[in-house]
C-alpha cells in the first residue's frame, strides 16, 4: 500500500560553498545518519556499498546486510521501476525527486521507505537518503479506524434520531416541547397542533402560557417554576383560551445540548374527550402529515389519492393532477419495476422494502424503498403504498460504478431491474472480491502471500484489487 507523504517544495542552501567546504567525510556520515532513517551509498552500478542506519528496528531488520547487494535487488517485485527511475534521474536531472519502495523483509512483512537520491560529485557514487514510514501507515491506519467508527457512531444516533422524530410526529398524543430557559414552545407535533387548533408554525416561539385562560395561565406558570426546580410536578387541569377545551397537562424535564428542554403533554379530560377525538377521528390527516410519501391505487394502480410528501416527490402542485394517472409514471428505475411490485401483492399481500426511485416531473429522481399492502376485503379494493427516502451515506459507488452486492440475497433482489448479462457479471465479480477479501485476511493482508494462495501473480492480484477498488493502490504511481 502507497503511503500518502504531502509533497514539499525543496529550497537548498543559498551558500553550500562558504558554510559547508569545510565539512569532512566523517562529519558528512553523521549528518546523513542524524537526517535520515536510513542512507546507502550505492556505486555506479546500482550495487550497495555502505549503509547508515538512524533506528534500531531497521537494524533488526536485517537492512545492515545489504551491503554487497544491487539496490534493486532488495526491493519487492513492483518497487523495481522506482528504484530505476531514481538512478536515471540522479544522472538525468538536479531536481531532488522522492519515491516509496516496499522493502521485503522476514520479521515485518515489508518495510515502506520513501528514498531520494543525491550524486556524490564526479566519482559515479550516489547517496540515498529514505525515510520510515510505518510510524505513518500506523497513524494513518489509526485515522481511518477512528473515521470508521466515527461514521458507525454518526449513523446510530441519525437513525434514532429518525424513530424518534417519526415517533413524534405520527404520535396520537399532543405533545410540545418547551424551552425551560423562557417557556416558548420549539416544537410541536401534527396532534398538538390539531388540539390546540393552530399550525406549528404559529405555535413555534409563542409562550406556552398564553395558550390558556387567565386562570390555566397562573396554574401553568406555577406548574412550570415547581417543574424547573425541583424536576417533577404534579398535573394540572387548565382550559384552552380559544376553544373552551379543558386539558390535562402533564411534563418531563429533560436537557439536550447542553440546554433544559420540556416535554409537554397535553390530554383532554373525559368529559369532553369523546367531542375530541371525534374532531379528530380521520387518521388521513395524521397521514397528510408524514415525512413519508404516501399513495392509495385502485388495483390497476391508478392513483386514488395523496399526501403532501408524496405529490412533493413528483414535484406537482395538486392532489389534482395526480389523481387517475397511473402511478407507475413516477415510480420505478424501469417499466418492470412496478410489475415486480404488483405481482408481489397480489402473491403476497404486503411487500417491504421495496428498493426504486421517485422521478419527478421535471427530472427530479429520488432513492426511496417502498412498502406496500393489498387491500381486498374491503367494498373499494385498492392498494396502499409508502415511500421513504433512502439517503446513503457513505458513497455506494466504487470508481463511479455501483457498489457489487454482498451476498446472494442483495444480489437476487436485483432481478427484474437489471439484465441478466449484468447480473451474471456482477455474480462473477463478487465470488472473486469475496475469494480476495478471505484470502488477504487468512494472510494478514499480505499481499504476496494472497497472491500465492489465489494462485495469482502478484502483479495479477494488484490489477484485481485496483478494479474491485480494494486497498489504497495509488501509490502505483508516486507523487
Amino acid at each position: 500500500m502507497e503511503i500518502r507523504v504531502p509533497s514539499k517544495r525543496v529550497e537548498p542552501f543559498r551558500a553550500p560553498k562558504r558554510h559547508l567546504g569545510d565539512i569532512d567525510a566523517d562529519s558528512a556520515a553523521r549528518l546523513l545518519t542524524a537526517a535520515a532513517d536510513i542512507a546507502l551509498v550505492i556505486d555506479n552500478k546500482g550495487v550497495i556499498r555502505d549503509v547508515a542506519l538512524g533506528s534500531e528496528e531497521l537494524l533488526r531488520d536485517g537492512c545492515a546486510n545489504w551491503i554487497g547487494q544491487r539496490w534493486i535487488d532488495t526491493v519487492a517485485e513492483d518497487s523495481k521501476n522506482k528504484i530505476e527511475d531514481l538512478l536515471r534521474d540522479t544522472v538525468v536531472s538536479s531536481a531532488v525527486t522522492w519515491r516509496q519502495v516496499n522493502h521485503p523483509v522476514g520479521r515485518s512483512g515489508e518495510i515502506p521507505i520513501r528514498y531520494s537520491a543525491i550524486p556524490l560529485g564526479q566519482s559515479g557514487k550516489i547517496v540515498a537518503i529514505g525515510r520510515d514510514l510505518r510510524a505513518l501507515a500506523a497513524m494513518q491506519q489509526r485515522l481511518v479506524d477512528t473515521q470508521q467508527t466515527m461514521e458507525r457512531e454518526y449513523t446510530r444516533l441519525r437513525h434514532a434520531e429518525t424513530r424518534y422524530r417519526l415517533l413524534f410526529q405520527i404520535s396520537s398524543e399532543a405533545v410540545l416541547i418547551v424551552d425551560a430557559a423562557n417557556n416558548r414552545i420549539a416544537e410541536s407535533n401534527p396532534a398538538a397542533s390539531k388540539l390546540l387548533g393552530r399550525s406549528t408554525r404559529r405555535l413555534a416561539g409563542r409562550p406556552l402560557h398564553e395558550l390558556f385562560d387567565s386562570d390555566g395561565q397562573r396554574k401553568v406558570q406555577t406548574f412550570l417554576a415547581a417543574l424547573r426546580t425541583s424536576g417533577q410536578a404534579d398535573d394540572i387541569i387548565v382550559r384552552l383560551d380559544e376553544a373552551k377545551l379543558d386539558l390535562s397537562v402533564s411534563a418531563s424535564l429533560f436537557r439536550q445540548e447542553n440546554a433544559a428542554n420540556i416535554l409537554i403533554r397535553l390530554t383532554p379530560t373525559s368529559a369532553n374527550a369523546g367531542a375530541w377525538m371525534k374532531s379528530r377521528s380521520s387518521l388521513f390527516d395524521v397521514v397528510q402529515k408524514l415525512p413519508d410519501g404516501f399513495v392509495v391505487t385502485d388495483p390497476d394502480r391508478r392513483i386514488l389519492t395523496a399526501n403532501a410528501a408524496f405529490i412533493e416527490l413528483t414535484q406537482l402542485a395538486t392532489e389534482e393532477q395526480l389523481r387517475g394517472e397511473l402511478v407507475d409514471r413516477w415510480i420505478g428505475r424501469h417499466p418492470i419495476d412496478m410489475s415486480v411490485l404488483g405481482k408481489n401483492l397480489k402473491e403476497r399481500g404486503e411487500i417491504r422494502n421495496f428498493s426504486t426511485v421517485v422521478r419527478g416531473e421535471y427530472g427530479s429522481a429520488e432513492d426511496v424503498e417502498v412498502s406496500a399492502v393489498s387491500v381486498s376485503g374491503s367494498e373499494q379494493p385498492c392498494l396502499g403504498m409508502t415511500l421513504r427516502r433512502v439517503t446513503r451515506r457513505p458513497d455506494t459507488t466504487i470508481n463511479g460504478r455501483r457498489a457489487l452486492p454482498r451476498s446472494v440475497e442483495q444480489l437476487t433482489e436485483l432481478v427484474g431491474r437489471v439484465p441478466l448479462k449484468e447480473l451474471v457479471r456482477e455474480s462473477t465479480d463478487m465470488i472473486e472480491r469475496l475469494c480476495i477479501e478471505a484470502a488477504l485476511e487468512l494472510t494478514d493482508d499480505n499481499r504476496a502471500s494472497a497472491a500465492e494462495m489465489l494462485g495469482l501473480s502478484r502483479q495479477g492480484l494488484y490489477s484485481k484489487l485496483r478494479r474491485h477498488g480494494m486497498g489504497d493502490l495509488d501509490g502505483e504511481r508516486d507523487e
